[in-house]
C-alpha cells in the first residue's frame, strides 16, 4: 500500500526519535527561486516594527525536529489558534491587508501565523526557520501561513486547520515566502502543483 507523505514524515520522526535514520530522513521542502515583491501587507507590517524585518539568519541546515521541539510547535499552533477569534481587515480596520499582531485576540490569517512565528521564536527556534507564507486556496482566495523548516521537511501552521501538516499534505498552492536568511526579503515558491491546480479550475 503506499504511503501519504505525511504518514512517511511521521514514520521519519518516529525513527529519529528513537536514533534511527539519518536527520534528514524522508524530509521534503518546497522548491523555492529568486527574490519577488514583498506583501503590501508585510511592506506596512515592517514599516511599524522594523525590527521584525531586520532578522538575518546565517546559512546553515534546518532546526532539527525533536520530539520535544514537536510538542512546542502543536501547542503554539493550539494555543493560538484557540485564543484568538477570526475578524477580516475590514471588520478591525476598514480596509484590506493590514497585517498586525492580534494583541486584542482577534485577526485573520497573517495574524495568527506571525503570532505564532513571534510565540515560536520566543521558544528559541531561530528566525530563518519560521517563514511567513502567501498561498492560494483551493477556491482561489488568499491565505497566509507559516512554514516552519525542520530537519524532517517543512510544515504548516494554519488557522483554518487544527492539525500541523506537511506542506504537501496541504490543498494550497504556495506562491512565496519570506527568505531563509533574511526575515525582510521574500522569495517565489514553485511547488510543482502548480499547473495541475490551474488545470482543473
Amino acid at each position: 500500500m503506499r504511503k501519504s507523505r505525511g504518514a512517511l514524515l511521521l514514520l521519519a520522526m518516529a525513527l529519529q526519535f528513537c536514533g534511527w535514520g539519518s536527520a534528514n530522513a524522508g524530509a521534503n521542502f518546497m522548491h523555492t527561486a529568486g527574490r519577488t515583491t514583498q506583501p503590501v501587507g508585510h511592506y506596512e507590517f515592517c514599516q511599524k516594527q522594523p525590527q521584525e524585518c531586520r532578522q538575518i539568519t546565517a546559512r546553515r541546515q534546518p532546526i532539527e525536529l525533536t520530539r520535544t521541539l514537536w510538542a512546542t510547535i502543536i501547542n503554539v499552533n493550539n494555543a493560538v489558534n484557540a485564543r484568538v477569534q477570526p475578524r477580516t481587515d475590514m471588520e478591525m480596520w476598514g480596509k484590506e491587508e493590514v497585517w498586525s499582531y492580534p494583541d486584542g485576540g482577534v485577526g485573520d490569517c497573517e495574524d495568527y501565523a506571525l503570532e505564532k512565528r513571534r510565540e515560536l521564536m520566543q521558544a528559541g527556534i531561530p528566525a530563518g526557520d519560521l517563514l511567513m507564507t502567501v498561498a492560494r486556496q483551493p477556491n482561489g482566495d488568499g491565505h497566509a501561513v507559516l512554514t516552519v523548516r525542520t530537519s524532517l521537511g517543512e510544515f504548516i501552521l494554519d488557522n483554518l486547520e487544527s492539525r500541523v501538516l506537511a506542506w504537501t499534505d496541504t490543498d494550497y498552492t504556495y506562491l512565496k515566502r519570506q527568505s531563509e536568511r533574511n526575515s525582510g526579503a521574500w522569495i517565489s515558491i514553485n511547488d510543482g502543483r502548480a499547473d495541475a491546480v490551474a488545470s482543473v479550475r
